[in-house]
């Protein structure tokens, strides 16, 4: 059965097709007419935008308090074992648990996929990213795996000590991870978290950098859960949109880089660190118990290794300090459209004990954006 799936996702996905639940989800900031940056996007303006990403959601609803879920961003589509990719971690504020982070730093590799989920179902999620990686063809003698899972604490409307999130939900996350547009908003691993005083979720962006005669694509997906005042292209929108929800401030935001550009470990990692500005720029308050995680990947086959650490591939010339520039300015600007665009696609969620995180009101952030001057142009 993974087998068939699995030859199912390498077909060719195009952008015009409409992924499952997009009637749910609330228009994205370019539809809004909010343009964030000066670089170009991608042609979904997705995280999928870089050559052999995918990305897939476990919806986790039932009954009425569980309010939670799973995301899963695969760097290719083959075995992430057998053909590790370049990786690196950075750290804003270590009020997380992102396990697997310290194998990805010491080796500089990443060997399955990332998954997002929820606080308390980290260890699950990562006995089931283990299950799903050892019943892979040509893992018959593997003994050592490290799974990436990152979490934000969604505890205000999920029933988070149920730990709600079961192998099955990993398992179709993974298998149903795909190519081409990435739905957004509250699905997955943002099902139920809160973002800025409102409901939070994926988002996701892209962006397009030539250099020389190549053009590289970067793709940021986020999971935010963090605390602070909306601001959008500079304009302090939160406070004028409507009050306080009553929910409580603080949370976490979990932010997934890739790019097709041959990028290695170090410079990976100085990208990822320039994600935090991004946060800064949407209003974060970076409080004391918000877990700030970064984790970037190159997709470009010629820094793929063998679990030997064989180059799986012929020579390739990796990206040099001063090239990275316009990753660095992309990597801002792709992050914070996909955290602006977590917000407006997200849908209104009513948990736990009655807890409602509703969604953004988007006609009068885009009315009130218009009036700033900060919205740049028609959608």
């Amino acid at each position: 059965m993974r087998k068939k799936l699995v030859s199912l996702l390498l077909l060719p996905v195009f952008c015009l097709q409409v992924p499952a639940g997009r009637a749910q989800q609330g228009p994205t900031p370019r539809e809004l007419g909010i343009v964030i940056g000066v670089l170009p996007p991608g042609r979904c303006n997705a995280i999928t935008d870089v050559a052999g990403v995918k990305v897939g959601h476990a919806t986790v609803i039932r009954g009425e308090n569980i309010r939670t879920g799973v995301t899963a961003i695969l760097p290719h589509g083959g075995n992430l074992f057998l053909e590790k990719v370049e990786g690196a971690v950075e750290v804003f504020n270590g009020f997380g648990k992102l396990a697997g982070s310290t194998q990805v730093n010491e080796l500089g590799k990443i060997e399955t996929p990332v998954l997002l989920t929820n606080t308390l179902c980290v260890a699950r999620a990562a006995d089931a990213l283990i299950t799903y990686m050892l019943g892979l063809p040509g893992m018959e003698n593997v003994f050592s795996l490290n799974p990436l899972v990152a979490e934000t604490n969604d505890w205000w409307l999920n029933d988070i000590r149920a730990r709600g999130v079961l192998a099955e939900d990993v398992f179709a996350a993974i298998e149903g991870a795909a190519g081409g547009p990435v739905e957004q908003g509250s699905v997955g691993a943002g099902t139920g978290i809160r973002c800025l005083g409102y409901k939070g979720g994926i988002g996701t962006a892209s962006r397009l950098v030539k250099l020389g005669e190549r053009t590289f694509t970067l793709g940021a997906l986020v999971q935010t859960n963090f605390g602070g005042t909306l601001t959008v292209n500079g304009v302090r929108a939160g406070g004028q949109l409507r009050g306080e929800s009553g929910a409580p401030p603080g949370g976490s935001c979990i932010i997934v880089l890739a790019t097709d550009a041959p990028v290695e470990h170090r410079n990976l990692r100085r990208l990822a660190r320039r994600s935090f500005a991004a946060m800064a720029r949407t209003g974060a308050d970076f409080s004391n118990g918000s877990g700030d995680y970064a984790i970037a990947f190159s997709s470009h086959p010629g820094l793929r290794t063998s679990p030997a650490g064989d180059r799986l591939s012929g020579p390739y010339e990796p990206l040099s300090n001063e090239a990275m520039d316009l990753l660095f300015a992309a990597c801002q600007e792709a992050v914070e459209e996909a955290i602006i665009s977590s917000l407006t696609t997200a849908a209104t969620v009513t948990g736990r004990d009655g807890h409602v995180a509703e969604a953004i009101d988007t006609k009068k952030l885009k009315r009130f954006l218009a009036r700033e001057g900060a919205g740049s142009k028609k959608p």
